[in-house]
């Protein structure tokens, strides 16, 4: 392999990780949902080029892996799709700001017995 398709390549491949690391980081801190377009379609970009490298390079456990990755990809961006195209909210929201104990929880509470 030439040196500037190998620089690409691996180019290629820290796009890839850097996408994916960025989708997870936004489903982590609440800003996008696990089931949204925006973090499928990342999810999808990052595992198109990581398969990529990982098949020139010949790492096949990765090259698996991201075959798996991409089938539930495309498989959930196809249910988002006919989600809209029957008007059904397909994509929620995850709300992962902390909140205030409300006053009637502040006491502890036995769990009923199981017999």
């Amino acid at each position: 392999m030439s040196q500037t398709l190998s620089l690409v390549i691996t180019g290629l491949g820290w796009f890839g990780a850097l996408i994916g690391l960025v989708a997870y980081a936004m489903v982590s801190k609440g800003r996008w949902a696990p089931n949204s377009l925006p973090f499928q379609v990342a999810n999808l970009t990052a595992t198109s080029t990581l398969f990529l490298v990982a098949a020139v390079e010949g790492v096949w456990p990765s090259v698996f892996a991201n075959v798996a990755w991409m089938v539930i990809g495309v498989q959930t961006l196809a249910v988002i799709r006919k989600a809209r195209r029957t008007g059904r909210a397909a994509v929620t929201r995850v709300d992962v700001t902390p909140r205030e104990p409300a006053a009637e929880h502040v006491g502890a509470v036995a769990p009923p017995v199981l017999r």
